[in-house]
C-alpha cells in the first residue's frame, strides 16, 4: 500500500498490541473499547473538576464567585445576550470601535436558549450546562480519533494532554470552543472511518458554532478530493453528499449577516474588521509583539506567543509523523487562522484549543516514558497539570484581558 492510501485509511482501531518483555510474547489483555474510552473520560473530568476547585478557591480569596465567572465572562455575555434577545445589540467603545453581537455564530445561543426553554435554570448555567456536556462529548470524540490512528493506550494520553493544555479552563466556561471541538471531533473520526453524510453534516454543525469552524469543512473537503482523484472520479454519491453538506452551516451565516447588512459577500468580514479582527497575514501581530518587547504587558501576551509557537512546533511533528491529511488540514486552517489574523492577541491560544490533534505527537511520546520510566510520565503530567490549574485560574479570576 502507498503511503498517500495509509494517511486517509488508517491502520483498524483494536489491532493487537505484542507483548513486552516478560510476557513471552503474549497479546497482553486490554480493557473493552466502551470501558477504555470511559477510563479516559473519567480522567478529563478529574483533570477539570481539579482545575475547576483551583479556581474556586482563587475566587473566593479575591471574593467573587467561582460560577458566576465561569458562565458570564468576556463573550459569554454576548452569547447569552443572543440566548435571551436575538441579535439585537451594538456597542461602541470609547475608541470609536462597533462591536455588533452579529460577529458570534448562532449555534452555541440557539442550543443555551433550548436547554433554557426545557429547564427551570438561567442562562449563565445553561451555558455551563451546554458546555460541560459538550466538553465531554468532545473528549471521547477525541479519544475516537486517537484510538483510530494509534491504539487505546495513546488515545486516552491525547484526551489527558487536551484536558490540562494552560488554555483548558476554556473548556469548563460557557463559551463555544468545546462544541466546535465537539463537532470536529466526530466529523474527523467520520471521515478516517468513511462515513461521509456523517462528516459533512458534522462539519456543517461545526461551521455554525465559530468563525473558525470552516476549518472542519476544509478537512472533509480535502479529504473528499483526495479520495475522488485516487478513485479517479468514481466517487460515492455519500461522498459528494458529505462534501456538499460541509461548508454549508459556515457558508449561511456568513451570507445571513452580509444580507442583513445591507453587503452579501462582505457584510460579515466588516462586521469583524469593525471589532478589530481582520486577515492581514500577521502584520497586526507582528506589530503588537513589537510594542510587547519595546513596552512590556501582561502575562497572558507572553504566554500566549509561546503557546502559538508551540502549535506552530506541533504542526511541524504532526507533518513529520505523516498524521491523516484531515488532520493536518484542519490544523492547518486553525493554525492559519491563529497566526494571520489582527488583534485579540491573548484569545489566540484559545482560537487553537480545539487543534487537538497537534498533541498526537507528545501523547505517543508520553505513552513510550510511561511504558519506559513510569514516573517520569507521572513527574511531566503533574508539571502540565499545575502549570493549567494555576494559568487558568490566573486567566479568568485575575487577568483583565480578554479570554
Amino acid at each position: 500500500m502507498t503511503h498517500a492510501s495509509t494517511t486517509l485509511m488508517p491502520r483498524p482501531l483494536g489491532r493487537p498490541v505484542d507483548g513486552g518483555p516478560g510476557t513471552g510474547g503474549r497479546v497482553r489483555p486490554r480493557l473493552p473499547l466502551p470501558q477504555a474510552a470511559g477510563v479516559a473520560l473519567g480522567l478529563f473530568a478529574a483533570a477539570r473538576l481539579a482545575g475547576a476547585a483551583v479556581l474556586a478557591v482563587t475566587a473566593w480569596a479575591m471574593g467573587r464567585h467561582p460560577l458566576a465567572l465561569l458562565g458570564r465572562s468576556w463573550d459569554s455575555l454576548w452569547y447569552l445576550g443572543i440566548a435571551a434577545h436575538g441579535y439585537v445589540r451594538t456597542f461602541r467603545t470609547h475608541s470609536g470601535a462597533v462591536h455588533s453581537d452579529l460577529a458570534f455564530f448562532p449555534l452555541y445561543p440557539g442550543l443555551v436558549r433550548a436547554v433554557t426553554s426545557l429547564v427551570p435554570i438561567g442562562g449563565g448555567a445553561a451555558g455551563l450546562l451546554v458546555s460541560w456536556c459538550a466538553a465531554a462529548v468532545a473528549a471521547c470524540g477525541v479519544y475516537a480519533v486517537g484510538a483510530r490512528l494509534h491504539g487505546r493506550a495513546v488515545a486516552t494520553a491525547l484526551v489527558v494532554l487536551w484536558g490540562l493544555l494552560p488554555h483548558s479552563v476554556v473548556l469548563s466556561m460557557a463559551y463555544t470552543e468545546p462544541v466546535l471541538t465537539a463537532f470536529a471531533a466526530w466529523s474527523l473520526w467520520a471521515v478516517l472511518d468513511g462515513r461521509w453524510l456523517w462528516a459533512g453534516a458534522l462539519a456543517a454543525l461545526a461551521g455554525l458554532s465559530r468563525p473558525n469552524g470552516f476549518a472542519v469543512a476544509a478537512a472533509v473537503l480535502a479529504a473528499a478530493a483526495c479520495a475522488v482523484w485516487r478513485a479517479r472520479g468514481r466517487a460515492s454519491l455519500r461522498l459528494w453528499a458529505g462534501a456538499g453538506l460541509a461548508p454549508l452551516g459556515w457558508a449561511a451565516y456568513v451570507l445571513w449577516v452580509g444580507r442583513r447588512t445591507g453587503d452579501l459577500l462582505s457584510g460579515y468580514f466588516e462586521v469583524q474588521r469593525r471589532w478589530g479582527s481582520r486577515f492581514d497575514l500577521g502584520h497586526g501581530t507582528l506589530r503588537f509583539v513589537r510594542r510587547l518587547l519595546l513596552h512590556g504587558g501582561q502575562v497572558a501576551y507572553p504566554m500566549a506567543l509561546v503557546i502559538v509557537a508551540a502549535g506552530v512546533l506541533l504542526y511541524a511533528l504532526l507533518l513529520a509523523d505523516r498524521a491523516p491529511l484531515p488532520l493536518l488540514v484542519y490544523c492547518g486552517v486553525l493554525l492559519l487562522v491563529a497566526l494571520g489574523g489582527s488583534g485579540f492577541l491573548a484569545s489566540k491560544p484559545r482560537f487553537l484549543l480545539p487543534a487537538f490533534p497537534l498533541l498526537l505527537p507528545l501523547a505517543r511520546a508520553l505513552v513510550r516514558t510511561a511504558r519506559a520510566r513510569p514516573w517520569h510520565a507521572v513527574a511531566v503530567t503533574c508539571a502540565l497539570a499545575g502549570l493549567s490549574f494555576c494559568y487558568g485560574a490566573y486567566l479568568v479570576v485575575l487577568a483583565r484581558t480578554p479570554l
